[in-house]
């Protein structure tokens, strides 16, 4: 009783402290936290070309490094789930998050577009995107995460249904030296290091490189396995040594003038106490690896006194997945591999007065798709099974300011891939600046995504069949959108939606031979609202909450899985009086959710803090950070292929950071 008290108060407590901030924190340059400044911030991943926040065909949101910093996040899915509308599911092998609603147990965040600098992060074959720590860039090295809300494929073709978020890195000029950073988390017994270097030398020569990794040990759990037992019988137990982590990441940049080339590449296994795909419970020696590496070419430049700008890239990705389950004492080793490549033309035009025309082609090559299972005990593999692909599209907007206080957003995209066949993406927007300070969006857009590779093909007889057959997804979009700001600092914003996914693909058991097989078919509806305001103080006072209820529905009513209908957030920064130190709170309430096997799991909150301390030390940045600060007990549901419904998320963790400049 006495922790739900204290839980229950300390939002209050919270407002309290910051409705007094301006008498009691330090002085800092108001320009840098001015409310202007902050809503003119430009975002690039909503149209692939600048444009304020008031001006994006969507509800765009901003994280800075700033805030990175202040909250003492280490990962991309704490980061966006401070956002309106964003849930976080982790489970003991994968950070993921769900957006206004879904985030199907299991999911490969194949319905949110993850890209770095413009590049996309989701791979060939099982076409999902990474914002847990199989991410490949460390989050030291972003300046900001660009998330873009609501349906972009009129712009990005596949995946992007319920949003895209785009990872803006730091540069060269940015860092200006060098940096060392070191990091201790207590549960796990986590370690972190990273070194990098950048400069923009004389010759005009931006240049950045940065590597880092982290290891930890890992957690004692105690395990259930439903089922795992002989005839069926449950076997439950603590699991030692089988939670451990290793992650390594490298990412270069070199720019000069028009040209840019940029390189990112992680590699992370993650050892396994879940015994997922139903392996041998208690069983040592299970573990996933990722290794995800991306690169790009970039040229951009402009012409015509600055009316025509033109963007050329050619982008490679490469991914490796590899995992060790052990069958009644046999060791299985699954692997999965795909290869892609290729480039984009973009043309934007301003040379028409009212008008910016947008023209975009994209191609993309996938030169190797591969998936096997094997016994490495025995000769030859077991399953193996190959194949490529190629898409490509085009697309086009128009943004028109036909009065002025109208703009209109017209876009269109035309898809055609070997798998999905042609689609048609468009996009619809009406922005009416109805007072200096008021700004209101009408929106309409759809998106899709083909089945992937591992959904459509994935064979071996023993759990999974094939199904060629799958359709498209689809998803239709209609929002409406409020900004208004207020002249004492604060911004408000009310989001209103609903969209409508047919043909959904979900994991299913077939009758015929009672193996798993993925099908489409089914509707899902939604229905919800976002509210959000936004405070910032000329003291450094940042303070920014927001409520969302969503609505998701499958057929003849059923509520949706892994789907809470209510979420809170409150992110407080706040200097405290003393030289350099800033405290970082984050509350964050999640609503009930509704496991595979119809289970509701409760509705919990939780407390995060951090206190970061600068210029103590010449050059040198402390951080200490409670995660979980009231040790709250709550849990995240399981996917089809885990042996468990739900699984408990880590309680009270304490993390030590130092940062040095040199």
């Amino acid at each position: 009783m006495g922790r739900s008290r204290s839980g229950a108060l300390l939002p209050a407590f919270v407002l309290a402290i910051a409705t007094a901030a301006p008498a009691s924190a330090q002085s800092v340059d108001a320009a840098a936290l001015s409310l202007e400044d902050l809503l003119e911030v430009t975002v690039t991943g909503a149209a692939k070309y600048a444009q304020k926040q008031s001006e994006v065909a969507a509800a765009a949101s901003v994280i800075t490094r700033d805030e990175i910093k202040a909250f003492g996040w280490r990962t991309l899915d704490e980061a966006l789930s401070s956002l309106p509308g964003i849930h976080t599911s982790y489970d003991r092998q994968y950070g993921s998050i769900g957006t206004r609603g879904i985030g199907l147990p299991g999911d490969y965040l194949t319905r949110v577009l993850v890209a770095v600098n413009g590049n996309r992060i989701n791979d060939a074959l099982y076409d999902g995107g990474t914002v847990g720590r199989d991410f490949p860039v460390d989050i030291d090295l972003v300046e900001r995460i660009e998330f873009i809300g609501g349906p972009g494929g009129a712009v990005y073709g596949q995946n992007a249904m319920f949003g895209v978020v785009n990872i803006i890195t730091r540069d060269g000029a940015s860092l200006d030296g060098g940096e060392a950073a070191v990091a201790w988390k207590s549960r796990g017994n986590q370690r972190e290091a990273r070194i990098s270097w950048g400069r923009r030398l004389e010759n005009g020569v931006d240049a950045m490189f940065s590597v880092s990794g982290l290891r930890a040990d890992g957690q004692t759990l105690n395990m259930a396995y439903p089922g795992a037992g002989p005839g069926g019988s449950d076997v439950a137990g603590r699991v030692a040594g089988q939670d451990g982590e290793r992650d390594r990441e490298f990412f270069a940049r070199v720019a000069r003038g028009a040209w840019s080339a940029e390189m990112a590449s992680g590699k992370r296994r993650k050892d396994d106490p879940t015994a997922s795909f139903f392996a041998d419970a208690l069983a040592d020696g299970h573990y996933q690896r990722d290794a995800y590496s991306v690169m790009q070419v970039q040229y951009r430049q402009s012409y015509l006194n600055d009316r025509l700008e033109v963007l050329a890239r050619a982008f490679y990705g490469r991914q490796r997945y590899d995992g060790i389950y052990r069958y009644s004492g046999v060791p299985n080793l699954a692997r999965g591999e795909s290869d892609w490549h290729g480039g984009e033309l973009r043309l934007l035009h301003t040379g028409i007065a009212g008008h910016k025309l947008l023209f975009g082609a994209e191609w993309q090559r996938n030169s190797r798709i591969m998936q096997s299972n094997d016994d490495p005990t025995t000769v030859g593999i077991d399953t193996l099974i190959r194949g490529d692909g190629r898409r490509h599209g085009i697309y086009f907007q128009d943004e028109w300011q036909f009065a002025d206080a109208w703009t209109s957003v017209v876009g269109l995209r035309a898809d055609r891939s070997d798998v999905g066949g042609s689609q048609i993406s468009p996009r619809l927007g009406l922005i009416w600046q109805a007072a200096p300070a008021t700004t209101l969006k009408m929106l309409y857009g759809r998106a899709h995504r083909a089945p992937n590779a591992y959904e459509r093909d994935y064979d071996d007889a023993v759990s999974q069949i094939a199904n060629p057959g799958l359709d498209n997804e689809i998803v239709d979009t209609y929002e409406l959108i409020a900004d208004h700001r207020l002249g004492n600092g604060t911004s408000l914003r009310a989001s209103l939606y609903r969209w409508r996914l047919d043909d959904i693909i979900s994991l299913t058991t077939d009758a015929a031979s009672g193996l798993t097989q993925y099908r489409s078919g089914q509707r899902i509806d939604a229905r919800g609202i976002e509210l959000s305001a936004a405070r910032h103080w000329l003291s450094g006072v940042r303070l920014r909450g927001s409520v969302s209820f969503q609505d998701v529905t499958q057929a003849a009513g059923r509520e949706l899985e892994n789907s809470p209908r209510w979420l809170g957030r409150l992110n407080l920064i706040y200097p405290l009086p003393w030289h350099g130190l800033r405290l970082g709170y984050e509350y964050r309430f999640e609503g009930r959710r509704r496991t595979l096997d119809g289970a509701i799991l409760d509705a919990y909150s939780l407390s995060h803090l951090n206190l970061s301390a600068e210029g103590w030390i010449r050059g040198m940045d402390l951080s200490l950070a409670v995660r979980n600060l009231f040790d709250r007990r709550y849990r995240h549901p399981g996917a089809d292929s885990n042996w468990q419904d739900s699984f408990t998320q880590d309680g009270r963790a304490v993390l030590l950071k130092m940062d040095y400049r040199f």
